[in-house]
Order: C-alpha cells, then sequence, then structure tokens
C-alpha cells in the first residue's frame, strides 16, 4: 500500500487509498472460494507451497509456453503483508521463510483473512470491503457470486482488470467461474470450506 502511494505521488497524482480491514466471518462465504477457484485450488490441502503447480510452470517455461505464476495463497500473503513486490532471489528466500511461519502460526483461516483483507484488488484499492464499497456499492458481507467471481478474475491484474467495468474476457470467464463456485459450494470439492463460512 505504501509503495503505491508513492508511485501514485511520482505520477503526479493525488493519494488514493481505499481499506477497511473487517474480520473473514463478515466476508462473503463464496469470496473465498471464488480466490481458490482462480488462484489456489489446492489452497486447503498443501502446506503452502504446491509442488505440482510449481513444477507444471517450470515445465511449460521449459517448452516456451507463456509464463504463469505458481504462487500459492499463503505465498502471495507472506509476499503482500511482510515483503516488496519486485522479484528477486532474495525476496523469493524471504517469502518461503514467511509462507512457513504463517502457515504453521496462523493457519488456513487466519492467511485467508488476512489475503482478503491485503490483496489489491483495484487503483489504490485494497481489500474485500473497500472493493464491496468501492466497485459494488455493499459490504463485504453482501459480495454476490458474481461479484465474487469478478473479483477474483481481477486478481492477476487488478490495475488492468477493473471488477467494476469488466472487459469481455473478464465476462466470459464469470460465467465459467460461477459455474465453479456453485459446484464446490455444493459439493466441497476443494475441502472442507465450513471454516470460512462459519458466521
Amino acid at each position: 500500500m505504501i509503495i503505491r502511494c508513492f508511485q501514485q505521488v511520482s505520477q503526479g497524482r493525488q493519494i488514493h487509498l481505499s481499506h477497511h480491514w473487517v474480520p473473514l466471518a463478515e466476508i462473503s462465504p463464496h469470496l473465498p472460494v471464488a480466490v481458490m477457484c482462480t488462484e489456489d485450488a489446492n489452497f486447503l490441502q498443501h502446506s503452502g507451497f504446491d509442488l505440482k503447480e510449481i513444477s507444471r510452470a517450470v515445465t511449460e517455461k521449459k517448452q516456451g509456453k507463456r509464463q504463469r505464476g505458481a504462487s500459492t495463497i499463503s505465498q502471495q500473503t507472506a509476499k503482500n503483508v511482510f515483503l516488496w513486490p519486485s522479484a528477486s532471489w532474495v525476496r523469493k528466500g524471504f517469502e518461503a521463510y514467511f509462507t512457513v511461519l504463517i502457515e504453521l502460526i496462523w493457519g488456513k483461516a487466519r492467511i485467508m483473512e488476512v489475503y482478503l483483507n491485503s490483496i489489491e484488488m483495484g487503483d489504490g484499492i485494497y481489500g474485500a470491503e473497500a472493493v464491496a464499497g468501492q466497485h459494488f456499492g455493499c459490504q463485504a458481507t453482501d459480495l454476490s457470486i458474481p461479484h465474487c467471481a469478478l473479483i477474483a478474475i481481477s486478481l492477476p491484474n487488478p490495475l488492468r482488470r477493473d471488477s467494476s467495468h469488466p472487459s469481455s474476457y473478464m465476462l466470459r470467464r464469470q460465467t465459467k467461474v460461477i459455474k465453479e463456485i456453485r459446484w464446490v459450494e455444493q459439493s466441497q470439492a476443494l475441502g472442507d470450506t465450513s471454516i470460512f463460512t462459519s458466521k
């Protein structure tokens, strides 16, 4: 958040920062499922690192395919809370260290709560409560499945993918992600998601 504020100033823009922390119980239960569907399908099973996805990403890179990230929600949380955004081996080392710590100390529910409150979700917008108010005119607890799908789809690049003004690509993906969310919530295919739905 601090880095983004400095970037806004350096670009001659007025500082814009919207962030309001809310407990996980006050965030729509659809949102954790949505981000697991799009960002980290094995979140509830792995211990911070998805070795299968890492191996797949390395293989695809060697084959000359489009490079993609294999960071888990736990790794992204460690980076966003404790570290800086630029990629380097030093930062990756610290990221691995903090990922192990938060998996051991916080557990999945707390990691998800911190992730959904700290992740960048738009220009100067951080966390579920802020994006709910700024983009959908509601509170985080009232986010619908379609809203949650758009938010999750925007996360790889929320400065280019605007959940309040979705592109045709985002709308096509939204249809698929909505189906995934509903299927997961009906079958709990990602594991016991009840840790995110207790009120």
